[in-house]
C-alpha cells in the first residue's frame, strides 16, 4: 500500500493504549482496523496482517492465528520480509497461548538463521517461551541468556558460554 496508509495504520497503533481494555473499546480498535483494511485491495496479505494483530493485541490469539496463517499464505513476504517476520513471531506467541506452543517452536526455529535484523531478540524471546511452554526449560534459558549476553555491560563471554553450557550434552566421566 501506499505511505499514507501506513502513515494511518501507525496512527492507529500509536493510539492503541487509548482504547480502553475493555471489550468495548477494543472491539472499537478493531473496527477502526477493519476501516483501514477496507481501503485495501481484496485479498492483500496486509490487511488480514493488521486484523491478525488487532485481534492478538486485544487477546484473542484465538482469533489472531487463522488470520496470521492467512497472511502467510497470501503472500505476505512478497509484500514485507520485516511484517513477516513479524508476523511468525506474533504467529508462535499466539500459538503458544493457545496451547500449541510446538508449532511455534517449527515456526521460529528457522528464524535463528534468517537474516540478522532488529528482530532477532524478540524471535528468542518468543521462541523461549514457547521452549519453556512445551516442557523444554533448559533449551528455554540457553536460548535467553544467549540474546541477553552481547546486551550486558560486561560477562558477555561467560554468559554466553553458560548459555551453550544448558543444551551441550554433558561429557561422561574418565574411568
Amino acid at each position: 500500500m501506499n505511505q499514507d496508509w501506513e502513515e494511518r495504520v501507525a496512527a492507529l497503533w500509536a493510539r492503541f493504549d487509548d482504547y480502553a481494555e475493555e471489550e468495548e473499546g477494543e472491539a472499537r480498535f478493531r473496527a477502526e482496523v477493519d476501516a483501514l483494511v477496507a481501503e485495501l485491495p481484496e485479498g492483500s496479505p496486509l490487511g488480514v496482517f493488521e486484523q491478525a494483530c488487532a485481534w492478538d493485541s486485544t487477546g484473542r490469539s484465538d482469533n489472531a492465528v487463522p488470520l496470521y496463517q492467512e497472511a502467510l499464505k497470501r503472500g505476505l513476504a512478497d509484500v514485507s520480509a520485516y511484517k513477516t517476520r513479524r508476523t511468525k513471531i506474533q504467529l508462535a506467541s499466539s500459538l503458544r497461548n493457545i496451547g500449541r506452543a510446538e508449532e511455534g517452536i517449527a515456526l521460529l526455529t528457522p528464524e535463528l538463521d534468517a537474516p540478522s535484523d532488529e528482530l532477532d531478540d524478540p524471535v528468542r524471546a518468543t521462541l523461549a517461551l514457547c521452549l519453556s511452554s512445551a516442557g523444554r526449560d533448559r533449551e528455554a534459558l540457553s536460548l535467553a541468556l544467549g540474546a541477553l549476553a552481547p546486551h550486558l555491560p560486561r560477562y558477555q563471554r561467560s554468559m554466553a558460554n553458560y548459555a551453550r553450557l544448558l543444551v551441550e550434552p554433558e561429557e561422561p566421566p574418565e574411568g
